[in-house]
Formats: structure tokens, sequence, C-alpha cells
């Protein structure tokens, strides 16, 4: 073996502009022809959304690091400040990108289409005095122009709201003055023209609208009566929301987290989104009070945060969206009354969103209900509005039903969701805890303890995703429900280290982070080089980042073994170097869902070992998290897991982007384009997994 020095920087890609890279192959799926229209929409307003959230967590926290000093390199070697310079360059030139497409290609689409988004100063006169009307009754009473002399402060600007920088002029004095005017939020982004004028002669499937900043620029005169209105520019601000939280010092977590919140309104300016009409002028002037520079300022030429593009999803337009498909259950769980008698005799897979994520939701709903169940705990990390899972837990409670949930408050952009639920679970009478100080619980975990003929037996469902019934029609994930002892006596005491006192560092099946998850896979990883060119690796997750496990791959590599890696998101590991990585295979997929199950297969000699589980190979996840790998034992669900899911990801030559050693992803169907057949593993899972759900369905001879 060639010896490394693995601490060399250009072993690895730096994690943000991983990030950015990733959000560049979110907005080019907008670019791909083969989705409808609304769809490559939806991935304009996706990418505008994940940059906002790129912006409010990782750039504030460069920052942060480089208002204290802080000059601590990761593995690839760049400094905080090299960071910032290479993000603005780069996301400088994506938004100019995104921009160019939004104005040349997709918004004449959607005109074609029948959906027309027009300026306020293209409209005929009348459109323009209904929408007068319009602003009359429905807008100028939540709006507020603030001034900004010696006699009135700088306004605050809140984190994400798009604004009107308003040059006004007294008639009287002649004296320029600058106000501000707040789009609120509750406003929708697109102010539709059919309601307001029913008599127009459109197509009945037409539907105009016009961005609501402009309808607001245009009516500024009701605001500011009697002064002259010399022009508004659009402009958003996005602040720091990454909190820190001294959970020691907390004497009630729930409230500490609520007035965190509250401060995210406060935290400080990371980046400044202007109109490029806006001149220099008004633009220092927010420059200087936002207390920014110039380096933190993004031009465009078009509407601000994209994301308001979200609003033309509710549009009734089937033939421009993705053809409705309709999840159905495993076969084995097709006509079943009682889930627990199924569990008895054997453990249930699923693949959400492909198969049904009801089956969980009974699964609780059940247990809720049955009369021999006398505990549930649960894991609750994103559960979305409504959730079932949660009506379940308190139904069960009311019940009789010992009922603990633990509902992890810090995660992040659901805090306030999870503060409300929390409460409503506490007036039920369920047992609710906030987890470990210092540690995100993000395990996907639901236990059952029911009074059984031949004793206590435990069921469990465990998963790669959350107790969100809308995501799990979203996202990719793996689950599965076993009533296996092992695997109850785990999810026990995982929930008693969750909830009380407990040093526990092994357990029979499960691989826990913090505990012992790190030094699983490294010894895993080790078995495999041990084996060389017969030593085998596939693993699928969201992030690999973590510099210990790249380096254990490299080593792997090195001595033949073969790596398969599909990484969604950010991949730290340069794949394909002589000598270093040139075993190692890494693959993006995106698509039409969300790929976010994690799956961990090593071959060990023709006896696969396989995890499937909520941790990614980041340092949070695996040093700072409750993290659960659980074990695929059944040799069934093991084949199909193997064969129908990760060979299935391999062969993608549709949705798969490949990553060379520069850090650069690109298509493989750009790279390949003759001679290699057309395969989208989504669509199989769509389409071609329902040959082999009917010949489960067919009774054998």
């Amino acid at each position: 073996m060639t010896e490394i020095n693995f601490r060399d920087p250009s072993l690895y890609i730096n994690r943000e502009l991983g990030t950015i890279e990733f959000n560049r192959r979110v907005l080019l799926e907008a670019f791909d022809e083969s989705h409808p229209l609304l769809e490559r929409v939806k991935f304009l307003a996706i990418f505008s959304g994940n940059m906002d959230e790129f912006f409010m967590v990782r750039v504030s926290g460069l920052k942060q690091q480089v208002l204290l000093g802080i000059t601590n390199r990761p593995p690839d070697g760049m400094t905080p400040r090299e960071q910032l310079v290479a993000i603005h360059e780069t996301v400088d030139a994506l938004v100019e990108q995104q921009m160019n497409y939004w104005n040349e290609v997709i918004n004449p689409e959607l005109d074609a289409a029948g959906v027309h988004i027009l300026n306020h100063q293209d409209l005929k006169r009348s459109h323009k005095r209904k929408l007068r009307d319009y602003f009359e009754r429905e807008i100028f009473p939540v709006l507020t122009p603030l001034l900004f002399d010696p006699g009135h402060p700088f306004p605050h600007i809140s984190n994400m709201s798009l604004n009107l920088a308003v040059v006004v002029k007294d008639p009287d004095s002649g004296m320029t003055h600058f106000a501000r005017v707040k789009v609120p939020a509750i406003l929708p982004r697109l102010v539709p023209l059919n309601p307001l004028d029913p008599d127009e002669l459109l197509p009945p499937s037409d539907q105009t609208f016009v961005w609501v900043e402009q309808v607001i620029a245009a009516n500024l005169d009701r605001l500011f009566p009697g002064m002259e209105i010399n022009a508004a520019y659009p402009f958003r601000i996005t602040r720091n929301t990454d909190m820190e939280i001294q959970e020691e010092e907390a004497d009630d977590l729930l409230l500490t987290i609520e007035e965190s919140l509250r401060q995210q309104h406060f935290g400080f300016v990371v980046r400044l989104e202007i109109d490029e009409s806006m001149p220099e002028e008004v633009r220092d002037i927010l420059i200087r009070n936002l207390e920014i520079g110039n380096f933190d300022v993004y031009q465009s030429d078009g509407p601000l945060g994209l994301r308001g593009l979200w609003e033309l999803r509710s549009l009734d337009r089937p033939e421009l969206k993705d053809k409705l498909f309709q999840p159905s259950p495993p076969p084995m769980l097709r006509s079943v009354e009682n889930i627990f008698d199924i569990l008895q005799r054997k453990d249930i897979l699923f693949h959400h969103p492909y198969d049904s994520f009801l089956p969980v939701v009974k699964f609780v709903e059940a247990a809720a209900d049955d009369p021999y169940v006398l505990a549930i705990k649960q894991t609750l990390y994103r559960v979305g509005p409504n959730p079932p899972i949660v009506h379940a837990l308190i139904r069960a409670r009311e019940n009789g039903k010992q009922v603990s949930a633990l509902v992890e408050l810090k995660a992040r952009f659901d805090e306030r969701s999870n503060i409300e639920w929390a409460r409503e679970l506490e007036k039920s009478g369920v047992h609710v805890v906030y987890g470990l100080i210092g540690l995100k619980t993000h395990c996907k975990m639901s236990l059952v303890v029911r009074k059984e003929r031949d004793g206590i037996r435990r069921y469990v469902h465990m998963s790669t995703g959350n107790y969100n019934t809308i995501t799990a029609r979203l996202y990719t994930d793996v689950g599965m429900m076993t009533s296996d002892e092992n695997i109850g006596a785990d999810a026990s005491e995982l929930f008693n280290y969750l909830t009380g006192y407990s040093n526990q560092v092994d357990y029979r099946r499960f691989l826990v982070a913090p505990v012992n998850l790190r030094t699983k896979i490294l010894e895993f990883i080790e078995n495999e080089i041990s084996y060389g060119e017969k030593g085998q690796i596939i693993i699928k997750v969201n992030s690999l980042v973590d510099a210990e496990i790249i380096e254990a791959l490299y080593r792997a590599s090195q001595t033949g073994v073969k790596v398969e890696l599909i990484v969604r998101g950010v991949c730290c590991l340069r794949p394909g170097i002589a000598k270093v990585s040139e075993n190692i295979r890494v693959i993006s997929i995106i698509g039409r869902f969300l790929e976010h199950s994690r799956v961990y297969y090593f071959h060990n000699r023709g006896k696969p070992k396989l995890y499937v589980g909520s941790a990614d190979l980041m340092p949070r996840n695996i040093d700072r998290r409750v993290e659960v790998l659980f074990p695929i034992t059944d040799e069934l669900l093991k084949q199909e897991i193997i064969e129908n899911i990760l060979q299935i990801y391999l062969k993608d030559t549709v949705k798969s982007h490949i990553l060379d050693p520069e850090g650069t992803y690109t298509k493989l169907q750009d790279i390949t384009k003759n001679g290699v057949a057309h395969f989208s593993s989504q669509e199989w899972f769509l389409n071609g997994r329902e040959t082999l759900l009917q010949q489960a369905d067919t009774p054998t001879s």
C-alpha cells in the first residue's frame, strides 16, 4: 500500500462548497425538460429555499468564526474567510444562472402554457384599476410605512422579509426621504388577476398573476399622501438563525428554546438581496444601517426570493405536474386485521414513498386502542402539521396506556411546531422528555409493549425517516417493523438511555451514536480491508463529511476494496485519485423524490452485514446526535434491499450525477450519451417494482 498523508488538504472537498454544488444539482433539475413545467418551477423554489437555509446557518457560522478570529481549518484546508470569498463567487454566478433561466425560459414557457406572471407596468389600465381596488381592500390595511430620517431610527428588518426601499420627495421643502415598506408574509406573493376580472376573455384554463411587491409599489401614493414617489426598490435580507443554547444552564429547555426563537429575528445580517436597478446611494443606506459589507450584497435581475413560486403548486393544472401515484402497503399488509399477529411471524420492510406510510400510522393507532398494549414509547423529530401519530399517542394515554414521547425541540426550523406538540402531549398526560443535554435525538423509533398469552412481547418500528405523513410522500426512506426479541430489548434500553441515566456502551443489535456507531463502522470497513480485492462496500447517505471515515474508505480503496457511495448531498471525499481512491465511485441522485434513506452494506465474504437507520457520516451525526442503525437479518429482506434498492440506484443512468476527483458533478447521461440504456431508479421504483409486487400477490400452485 502506498504511504499517503491523509491530512493532505487536496484529498478533501470543502463542505460548504459541497453544499452549494448539491444545490447546483437541484437547480439543474429545473433545467431538465423531462420534468413537467410546474415541477421545474418547484425545483427553482426548492433551490431558493435551500440557499436561504444555507445562509441562515452555514454562512452565519463562518461569519461568526471570522468575527471571533477563529482560523481553524477543516480537512480541506480553507480558512473561514477563504470559504466566504469562494461562497460569494460561486453563489453569485449560480443566482445569475437561476434568474436568467427564469426570465428567458421558465416564465415564457409558463406564459405559453396559460400561466401568465406579468409585470404591473405591462398591464392594461382596466387591470390596474381592479388591482387598485384589491390593494385598497386587501393590502393597504396591513401595510406600515416606516420613515428613516434624523427623527426616525432605521427600522428593524426581519429575517427573510421582502421589503421596498422607497424614495419620496416632499414637494414643499424639496427634500428627499428614505422609507421602508415591508411586504407582509400573510399576503400572497403572486396576486391572481383572474378573480378580479371575471369578464376578461381568457381561456378557462388560463391564469394571470402579478407580483405583490409590484402591486404595492404601484400604489405607494396611498401610503405617502401628498408626497412625490421617486422610486421603490425591492430588497430582502437573511439573518443568522444558528441558535447556541446553553442547555446545562437552562432551567427549562422548552422556555429557553422559545426565547432563542424570538431572538432569531434579531440575528446579525448575513445577506442582502437587491434588485439590480437599485442606485448606489440607496444601496449604501442599507449597507451602512444593516452593518454589512459589499461582499454580503447579491444583485438580481428579477423577482427576489423565488421560493414564493411554491404558490403555483396549488394550480389545478395536472397536465403540468408529475402524474399522481397512490402508494400501497406491502403485500402482506393489504388485508390485515391485526398487525401484531403478522409481526409475530415475520418482519415487514417499507420503502417509502413507494410503500404507503399509512401502515406505520395504523401501527401506532392500533397500539393506542389495543386492550393488551401496556406502553408506547416514541421519538419525534419532525412531525409536521396535524400529525396523526401525535393524536394516536394522546388517544393511547386517554385509554390508560403508559406513553412516553421524546420530542426533539432542537430540530432546526421545526422548533416552534415541536414546542406546540410537546405541550399538547403534556396536557394529555403523556410523559414528554426532550432528550440528552448536548445531543440532538435524531433516531426514528416506535416501541410498543404488549401483554400476550406467553408473556410480554415488544414490537418495534424503526426508520430512516420522520413520523411525518407529508414528507413520507416526498422523501425516500426505508423502515422496518419487527417483534425480534433482541431488537425489542435494544429499543427498551435505548429509550432508558434517552429518558433516564445510562452508561451503556454496547447493544445486542443496534449501532448507536455517540456510543458505538463510529467504532463499529470503522470496524466493518477494516474487515473489508482485510479481504482486499474481495471486499465490497456500498453506502447510501445524505452526506459524507467525517474525515476519519473518509480516511478509512481511502485505505479500503488502496487495498482493492470496491467502494460504491450514493451520496445525495455533500461528499467531502474525492473519488478516482490514483493510488488513493481509484476504487471508489461516488454518485448523487436528484429527482422527483428527495433521497433520504441511509443504508450501509458490507460484503463480509458473502455473508453481508446490512444496516439501515438515521445516521449520516458527519461528525455531528456520529458524535453529537443520538442516532441508530439497525440490522437487517432476515435473508429475504436483506436480498430485497441489496438487489431491489441498492443495485437499482447503482444502475441509474438518468438522475445519477458522477463526482470526479476535481469535485465536479456531471450527469451520467451527459457523459455517456450513446450506448447506455435509459434507466431511472425512481421511475423503476414507481413502475417497474409493480411487477414484483404483483408476483408477490399471485398465489403459487
